[in-house]
């Protein structure tokens, strides 16, 4: 029996270790991008790798219970094409022998997406954002690129060129009014960048400027051999930094919010949302075992393009699920956050009703 139960652990081990991966990859494949692009402009090498292991818990408790059912599909979708699983109980195995293993280790991926959910993964994902923000702040100069604004307090900035030595070419400043209406338009044949980092201003010295008052009728025009303009890019950070969003914290931060809103009769719909997700998330991994094995032994098939195509559609519908009813936080007489446990409901009872109906043939 240990050695039955080695040989199914081992090929599920594989795929799921194979699979875990390949979509850790694709799902972090975006930020890595914008995070190599940043590198790519001067942002210092360990920035990058502290934003993309800061990165890494909560992209773990999305792709763990996926290669999990990927792991679960073909695992068993190979046994039983292969006529194994009907061998094995044949030899008064029992289907309950043969998950055992694999039960065990879904069990403890659970636990340990469960973990990442309500404690390491949101602060570090609200850590991820900040050094993100902070870089940015700190580095302004090498966030400039042709063709892509940038915004600073109250003013765009955009740049057809920059040279080697970081002088900006063609500088255009659009400043707007507290409403969003433009009121100057600036724009320079070349300028230098200055950065106080102690007072977190960024300073931009203008070289052959004209600026254009756009709020005076008619508009007034005056140019300029060189000038200064300075923007206080340390608010956004302060701001940043002085509140945290419910989806940065940890679940007894997360709930003690919800019992001071309660106190305070504000509705706290969104924050039982955030807290009834991250749960039912962190259960996916046992939700995709039970419905994910009876459907590949089932299914049949050698191929392995069906196990990844059905854990393809299973993942997508079990998220989507919760994605709509996380949608429908503006109405709380359905109470969508319990509705988020539908999608674990359905895929466990499924499931426990399908082992148990394929257990008794």
């Amino acid at each position: 029996m240990r050695t039955l139960n080695w040989y199914v652990t081992r090929g599920f081990l594989l795929s799921f270790c194979m699979a875990i991966v390949v979509l850790t990859f694709v799902m972090t494949g975006a930020n890595l991008v914008q995070a190599m692009d940043f590198l790519s402009r001067g942002v210092p090498f360990s920035l990058f790798l502290e934003f993309t292991l800061s990165l890494m818990p909560r992209v773990l408790t999305f792709t763990i219970p996926w290669a999990v059912l990927v792991g679960v599909m073909l695992v068993f979708g190979r046994l039983s094409a292969d006529s194994e699983i009907t061998a094995m109980r044949a030899c008064g195995v029992s289907l309950l022998q043969i998950m055992s293993p694999i039960l065990i280790i879904t069990f403890a991926l659970t636990c340990l997406c469960l973990y990442l959910q309500v404690e390491v993964g949101p602060p570090l994902l609200g850590h991820s954002r900040e050094l993100a923000t902070e870089t940015m702040l700190d580095t302004p100069e090498a966030l400039f690129e042709p063709g892509r604004p940038l915004m600073y307090d109250n003013a765009a900035i955009s740049i057809m060129d920059k040279t080697e030595d970081g002088t900006l070419i063609g500088v255009q400043i659009y400043q707007m009014d507290k409403r969003g209406a433009m009121a100057l338009d600036i724009s320079a044949a070349t300028a230098k960048l200055r950065v106080d980092h102690e007072q977190r201003r960024l300073m931009i010295r203008l070289y052959d400027c004209l600026l254009v008052d756009k709020k005076s009728k008619p508009e007034l025009r005056n140019a300029h051999a060189e000038m200064e303009f300075g923007f206080d890019y340390g608010k956004e950070l302060n701001r940043i930094r002085l509140g945290v969003r419910p989806k940065y914290m940890r679940l007894k931060d997360l709930m003690a919010y919800i019992k001071l809103e309660r106190m305070m009769n504000h509705s706290t719909i969104k924050e039982e949302i955030e807290l009834n997700q991250r749960i039912a998330f962190a259960l996916a991994p046992m939700a995709f075992l039970l419905l994910g094995m009876p459907l590949a032994i089932r299914a049949s098939r050698k191929e392995t393009s069906v196990g990844l195509f059905l854990s393809v559609l299973l993942a997508g519908g079990f998220c989507q699920t919760i994605i709509i009813c996380k949608s429908l936080e503006n109405i709380p007489q359905i109470y969508p956050q319990y509705l988020l446990w539908l999608p674990n409901i359905l895929f466990q009872v499924g499931g426990a009703i399908m082992i148990y109906r394929i257990s008794q043939k």
